[in-house]
């Protein structure tokens, strides 16, 4: 059994990166460090530590003599997020699926199941999850550059699966997209993966557009 032991700004990181992506730290303030210090009951040195990784996500972006503040959504931000992910994802994982072995199969099927137990749970768990999810069908392709890419993406990405996945009924659909796209996958069919997964990314950019359209941001 391995041994996870993450430092304390990684576990502040965490915390705050949760806050952000479920809405709870609002966009239009910036983030006030002394009292988020305190009640995470943390010095300034953790915590800086934590916005400034979390600025370099994607998440946060800072102002001089303001501070840092949540980076708002934008439908211009999920159109090139989801547009990026379309050209990178499936054919990235059809060739994952072609090459993995059974460790890496293994290492697929525990996420999916992570994923599928966190839609019980809160949100942030299963934005977290998704992430882990595709980035494993995508590791065994050999390519580290685009794995790197992809999982930066779908980081980027959490606080929109969140949008997507609140209207009643989504999660479902979602559930069922990803064990068809799995079953492909753990076959090693390549082309099935690269056209589950192309409209999986597809339909959730299209919910988004008639979600939010121009309001996104508001």
């Amino acid at each position: 059994m391995s041994i996870v032991v993450r430092t304390l700004s990684e576990q502040v990181f965490e915390i705050i990166r949760e806050r952000i992506i479920t809405g709870v730290l609002p966009r239009e303030v910036p983030i006030r460090q002394d009292a988020l210090a305190n009640e995470l009951g943390v010095s300034k040195i953790p915590l800086r530590e934590a916005l400034a990784r979390l600025e370099q996500e994607g998440l946060l972006t800072s102002q001089a003599n303001r501070g840092y503040f949540v980076r708002p959504m934008s439908a211009a931000e999920a159109e090139e997020i989801f547009e990026l992910r379309l050209v990178l994802e499936p054919p990235a994982a059809a060739r994952a699926a072609e090459r993995a072995d059974d460790a890496d199969r293994a290492a697929t099927i525990a996420a999916f199941e992570a994923l599928d137990s966190a839609a019980s749970n809160n949100l942030a768990s299963v934005a977290s999850c998704n992430r882990t999810f595709h980035t494993a069908l995508v590791r065994p392709s050999g390519r580290l550059l685009t794995t790197q890419l992809v999982e930066r993406l779908t980081v980027l990405s959490e606080r929109y699966v969140i949008a997507h996945l609140q209207p009643a009924g989504r999660e479902d659909r979602a559930h069922l997209e990803h064990r068809d796209l799995l079953d492909a996958w753990l076959a090693g069919d390549g082309p099935t993966v690269e056209r589950l997964l192309s409209a999986h990314i597809q339909a959730t950019l299209d919910d988004l557009r008639s979600q939010f359209g121009s309001e996104l941001s508001g």
